[in-house]
């Protein structure tokens, strides 16, 4: 029933921009590209019939590297290698795969060229992988508009999701050359930054980025996942206080830092961004603070320490790092003007809302998080690298209580990550407790 409803969407789809290109182009025109079309799906066709015929002999699967956005772009090949070399992946197969650049209908953009460069040095010296653009892109794309040949994709356990904890266990697999280090530094120095002078990274989401470089979408339906640089303020100062750099990151942003402080850098608006400068500050920060947005997976691909803040879509965190301390934003019920519990946003469904319009048609206000609450978490992560923080048993019964909510499932199996300490002390009606702020003293 599944597979009927798509292909008849595939088809109203198609039909519509046939129209659209009729209209724009001319009948010749068409009539041209839709030869080209079906040529393509044929020589397909014909290449899946080989594909299932030689598969007692050598079995060939065909993935994507997902390079339209940054989140898929690190997030799926990390987990490909690591389920591959904890033999979760099938083995003794011959895997080839395309960049995966307008697999959304976007085009041909790629949303870190250099990036892209890293992972195919990586993919391209394993023994079993090929990287081959269009051979691998025409069998993935007609083998998922036709439903044929699921066993030949490559997919991982749970997409972008480490739910098997296995990030932790492997080593890093990306590598920056001496050239790539050289300049990097070079750049570095360019931002005031000596070598060996520590920063973090840190990141708001807007909507910017994506209306622009995407301009034929509309960006709405996900603006739940925004919010203001601005709640991130007093957690910058605070930590150039302590010998930070703060380096705000991000390809293009609206809203700009309101600050003379010359340790906190505004990376693209002052002209210091370049592709492989996101790539290695992320990889290289002391910590990075993130938030909804696809860039912060490229600090877990290279293990570097988190503060996640922020979060919207609340069963979505990223449990299965250690070295992570998040928090979240509140539910508000309009109606009922209070604040729903995590036991009430899980169980009813609203911790995976990915839309606005669901968040509004149950009448939930998202409230972001705080600068006093950014602030606090940001401090328990500084403390914690040094060494310094101190937990109770109270505290731990509380992380718990909190964690109890999260069953494993497809978006969680091992849970490591921590909520900011100060965070569920003074929330603690949203785990169905009364506050007891008072005994924090």
């Amino acid at each position: 029933m599944a597979n009927n409803l798509f292909q008849k969407k595939f088809l109203k789809n198609l039909k519509t921009a046939v129209n659209k290109q009729i209209r724009y182009h001319g009948i010749f025109f068409v009539f041209f590209v839709i030869k080209k079309v079906l040529m393509r799906y044929f020589v397909s066709f014909i290449l899946y019939i080989i594909v299932r015929l030689i598969r007692p002999i050598i079995f060939i699967r065909f993935g994507s590297l997902y390079a339209d956005k940054i989140g898929p772009l690190v997030s799926l090949p990390v987990l490909y290698l690591c389920e591959k070399d904890h033999n979760i992946q099938v083995q003794n197969t011959l895997d080839i795969f395309h960049d995966g650049y307008g697999d959304g209908g976007n085009g041909r953009h790629i949303c870190n060229h250099h990036l892209l460069k890293m992972w195919k040095r990586v993919f391209l010296t394993r023994r079993g992988v090929l990287v081959v653009n269009e051979i691998a892109r025409d069998f993935l794309l007609f083998s998922m508009k036709f439903s044929l040949g699921g066993d030949h994709i490559i997919r991982t356990k749970r997409e972008g999701r480490d739910i098997l904890g296995l990030i932790e266990k492997s080593s890093i697999y990306l590598k920056f050359t001496r050239e790539e280090i050289c300049q990097a530094e070079s750049d570095l120095k360019k931002m005031g930054i000596q070598k060996g002078e520590p920063y973090v990274c840190m990141l708001n989401r807007d909507q910017k980025y994506l209306s622009e470089t995407f301009p034929e979408r509309d960006w709405n339906y996900h603006s739940f996942r925004d919010c203001s640089i601005e709640n991130y303020m007093p957690a910058a100062e605070e930590l150039t206080k302590r010998g930070y750099y703060v380096i705000r990151m991000g390809a293009k942003v609206e809203e700009l830092m309101e600050t003379a402080n010359p340790k906190i850098i505004e990376y693209e608006h002052k002209g210091f961004r370049t592709e492989l400068l996101d790539i290695y500050l992320a990889a290289h920060c002391g910590f990075f603070i993130g938030c909804n947005s696809g860039f912060d997976a490229v600090s877990w691909l290279f293990h570097r320490p988190e503060v996640y803040v922020n979060i919207s879509d609340l069963e979505y965190a990223h449990t299965w790092l250690s070295n992570c301390v998040l928090i979240f934003k509140k539910y508000w019920l309009k109606h009922e003007k209070r604040f729903m519990s995590v036991e009430e946003m899980i169980e009813s469904g609203a911790g995976r809302f990915h839309r606005t319009a669901e968040y509004e048609n149950m009448g939930i206000e998202l409230i972001e998080n705080t600068p006093e609450e950014i602030l606090d978490v940001v401090d328990e992560m500084d403390m914690r690298l040094e060494g310094r923080w101190q937990t109770t048993e109270e505290d731990e019964e509380l992380q718990a209580r909190f964690w109890s909510y999260f069953k494993s499932s497809d978006l969680h199996g091992v849970i490591r990550a921590r909520i900011g300490t100060k965070f569920l002390r003074q929330h603690q009606e949203l785990l169905g407790l009364f506050s007891k702020e008072s005994t924090w003293a």
